[in-house]
């Protein structure tokens, strides 16, 4: 039995997929379905749990090359929650492009993580160190 670090057993089975530079999306509420992705479910409601929670989870046994992110994301959040995001980032190269091309990315992850958080644009890239 797992006692520490990521207990929930859909995400654990879908980290230990990931290799070397594959993709694994962190995503807000609402953001789309892709049916052809293994989707992680966790959203329970506003907020619960975020990305940067989920991010800050997964960090513990993950190495991460990069992150993507929308570039929309600076655009429509305040300088608060954009420093929030860029410690949780810390150490981890951190780009922004127009959403249009973020969500070209997605197709090509081994899966999505849902997440209940309603700040903009807070959807991630992860590419696997």
């Amino acid at each position: 039995m797992i006692i520490h670090g990521i207990l929930n057993p859909a995400i654990h089975s879908l980290l230990s997929r990931v290799r070397h530079t594959n993709l694994l999306v962190i995503a807000d509420r609402g953001f789309p379905y892709w049916p052809q992705i293994e989707t992680v479910d966790l959203s329970l409601v506003d907020d619960i749990p975020t990305v940067l929670q989920v991010l800050n989870a997964v960090r513990l046994n993950f190495r991460i090359g990069q992150i993507h992110m929308a570039r929309e994301f600076l655009a429509e959040n305040d300088r608060r929650i954009r420093a929030q995001f860029r410690r949780a980032c810390r150490g981890v190269p951190l780009g922004f492009e127009p959403h249009v091309e973020f969500k070209k990315r997605v197709p090509t992850a081994i899966g999505l993580i849902r997440t209940g958080d309603t700040i903009q644009y807070a959807n991630m890239i992860l590419v696997s160190a």
